[in-house]
């Protein structure tokens, strides 16, 4: 099991030759399960660095993978955000967070337990990563994945329900039940898709949470959904990624 410390590291790492992540583990002297975070389509924000120091915090060494590439959008800035979304590549994606793996694996600060964790686009990304990098990862936890199974994605992205047989890992999907933009008939099709494959799968619907609800620096933020998700995730890494 992870254990929390006070102290942690983070600083910019160098994952390739045009990669970059932002990296944050415990300042001791151990190794420690890791996590790889996608981010949301606002890029690594001031929300993420925090986010990845209070999971080293909890005992994890976390890093984030900019896909982004150096760019970053104010949360109000939305269409600048879903315009850059729409211009990445999931196989470019994927590659990326190959590397990052890569580089944990050089760590002295990473165990090879590794889970994923993403949020809103991220949520998306951890869902594939099940898929594509199953032979690399123990766990993925997605918070508000849009994109997953929708009728028509309104940003043209590729459903993923077909890639739900190649999944071997445990996956938490936490959602909003006033999220608009994912609909309970979406979640409905992630379930019985996940199901009719004999996947290993939570999904929690949280009460009047929205979109976002996890971020404080959105206006979404719900207080007590985001406290209930952030130990449900502790949970369910502890369990899947600790001794």
């Amino acid at each position: 099991m992870s254990q929390s410390t006070s102290s942690v590291s983070q600083s910019w790492v160098d994952l390739a030759p045009d990669l970059r992540g932002y990296f944050a583990y415990p300042d001791d002297d151990k190794a420690h399960p890791a996590l790889i975070v996608f981010i949301e389509a606002f890029g690594i924000n001031a929300h993420f660095k925090q986010l990845a120091a209070r999971l080293a915090q909890a005992g994890y060494a976390t890093l984030i993978p900019d896909i982004f590439h150096g760019k970053s959008y104010d949360y109000a800035d939305r269409d600048n955000a879903v315009g850059h979304l729409r211009t990445l590549n999931d196989a470019q994606v994927m590659t990326e967070a190959n590397a990052a793996l890569d580089y944990l694996q050089t760590c002295a600060q990473a165990t090879d337990a590794v889970g994923i964790l993403g949020f809103c686009m991220g949520g998306r990304y951890a869902f594939l990563a099940n898929a594509e990098l199953s032979a690399r990862i123990r766990a993925t936890a997605a918070f508000y994945g849009g994109g997953i199974a929708p009728e028509q994605d309104p940003i043209g992205r590729k459903p993923l329900l077909d890639r739900i047989p190649e999944m071997q890992t445990p996956l938490l999907l936490q959602y909003g039940s006033a999220d608009h933009s994912i609909t309970p008939a979406e979640h409905a099709r992630i379930v019985q898709a996940l199901g009719t494959a004999d996947k290993r799968y939570t999904l929690d619907l949280y009460p009047g949470a929205g979109h976002g609800f996890f971020c404080d620096d959105r206006p979404t933020y719900h207080a007590e959904a985001a406290a209930q998700g952030w130990h449900r995730i502790l949970d369910f890494f502890n369990q899947h990624l600790g001794d």
